[in-house]
């Protein structure tokens, strides 16, 4: 089983993932469609979200080639089929579950498992994961992330959740952090498309401002 792997990370213009739970299906065409105006290239909707799979597959139609739509929260290899029926690429679990993982390589799905400890973060390299998780980020902060950084494989991808906004690119970057996930400083159930249009604008500009292109 674990000789399988997840689809590895792609190459991302930015390496943001915006983080919509609690979205619904009536606001998830307007909502999706602000964030990939302003250059979002990776869109999770958590499955603990109103008819999630609806929305998924909502989005997943709208999205132009080479953009990630996908789920959070993913804690099954059943909602993981579900998934990939509902056209998603981009898997994100709490935890590291080897069967999660191992359907989704099945699928060819990019991964990024949640993980908080060493232990984790190895097994997580070990089944296979494309990225990983550090979640909650702000509880381990940069200093936390870098440490257990040391122990991983130099080419997986390290992901900062939790906590996390745009004025926090700068501190993660200088730890070699360049792939963060976005939640309530991107959405919050209820927000309209103008409201997290003008907020995706400003993580987009902190990214580029905290890695210019080449850099």
């Amino acid at each position: 089983m674990t000789d399988l792997r997840s689809a590895p990370w792609p190459k991302l213009k930015r390496d943001l993932v915006a983080i919509l739970r609690g979205l619904t299906p009536d606001d998830c065409e307007p909502v999706v469609g602000a964030l990939l105006e302003a250059g979002f290239e990776a869109i999770e909707i958590p499955l603990n979200s109103p008819d999630a799979f609806t929305s998924i597959a909502a989005a997943a139609r709208m999205a132009p080639d080479g953009v990630l739509i996908g789920a959070g929260t993913v804690l099954t290899p059943d909602d993981t089929d579900r998934l990939h029926a509902a056209g998603g690429r981009l898997l994100v679990s709490p935890n590291v579950d080897p069967a999660v993982l191992h359907r989704a390589a099945v699928h060819g799905m990019v991964t990024m498992p949640g993980v908080f400890t060493p232990t984790e973060a190895l097994a997580a390299a070990a089944a296979g994961a494309s990225a990983l998780k550090f979640f909650p980020a702000n509880v381990l902060g940069p200093n936390g992330i870098k440490a257990i950084s040391a122990v991983l494989p130099k080419d997986l991808a390290v992901g900062a959740v939790g906590g996390v906004s745009e004025a926090d690119f700068t501190a993660y970057g200088a730890i070699g952090v360049r792939h963060f996930g976005l939640g309530s400083s991107l959405y919050k159930p209820g927000d309209d498309a103008a409201t997290v249009r003008a907020r995706a604008d400003k993580a987009i500009a902190a990214y580029d401002a905290a890695f210019p292109a080449g850099r």
